[in-house]
């Protein structure tokens, strides 16, 4: 067999080493483009309970950016999958801390509606009570002329009840339904005052 000249030899030498060369950088930009994925969506599974709550917006916009490199991995582009990973891994790791942030605003702002509700709902039921039995009396016949005392028993019956929950959900550190329930309790007491004519102080807090 004829070998090649000497010149071509070298040249295709040079080309086989280049290959090998770009075949092994191109293994090691795979490899890093792998574990920087890995890294990523281990950090958004973790953040991501809480994210998905308090932040649900920025929990979607890394988890878009996330999608992003992976269809860059996809097509093999691992080049751009190291380079725009950090950024992504960044808003990832900054996830768990806005969701952190954004629960504590809302607690305290919860704390803030329960200690008014809990100021005034009290207060409000023994003013209802008190006005149910003084209209109760024989000579408040004109007075509850059109009033359905014995409905508005059973209503303050049911907002007992209702604020007894409010406040074992308070009492459990459950604040969204214990506000909630709150906010419910509140709603029925000035139905009922309204129906029973009696007018209540402002909510000031306890």
């Amino acid at each position: 067999m004829q070998r090649l000249p000497t010149v071509w030899r070298v040249a295709l030498i040079a080309a086989i080493s280049a290959a090998a060369m770009l075949s092994a950088s191109c293994a090691r930009q795979k490899g890093t483009a792998q574990k920087l994925l890995a890294q990523i969506d281990s950090t958004i599974t973790a953040a991501s309970g809480e994210a998905v709550k308090y932040v649900p917006d920025r929990l979607m916009e890394v988890q878009t950016e996330f999608g992003s490199l992976e269809a860059s991995f996809d097509k093999r582009d691992y080049a751009a999958v190291v380079a725009e990973a950090p950024a992504v891994l960044d808003a990832a790791e900054k996830l768990a801390t806005a969701a952190a942030v954004k629960k504590d605003e809302i607690l305290k702002a919860r704390s803030d509606e329960w200690a008014v509700l809990a100021g005034s709902v009290p207060g409000d039921v023994i003013a209802i009570q008190g006005r149910i039995e003084a209209l109760s009396k024989p000579s408040s016949n004109k007075l509850r002329a059109g009033m359905d005392l014995t409905a508005a028993k059973a209503g303050l019956s049911d907002a007992g009840s209702l604020w007894s929950k409010a406040q074992a959900a308070f009492a459990a550190g459950n604040m969204e339904e214990a506000v909630t329930t709150a906010k419910a309790v509140k709603a029925e007491i000035d139905v009922l005052a309204a129906a029973l004519q009696l007018e209540l102080p402002p909510p000031t807090a306890s």
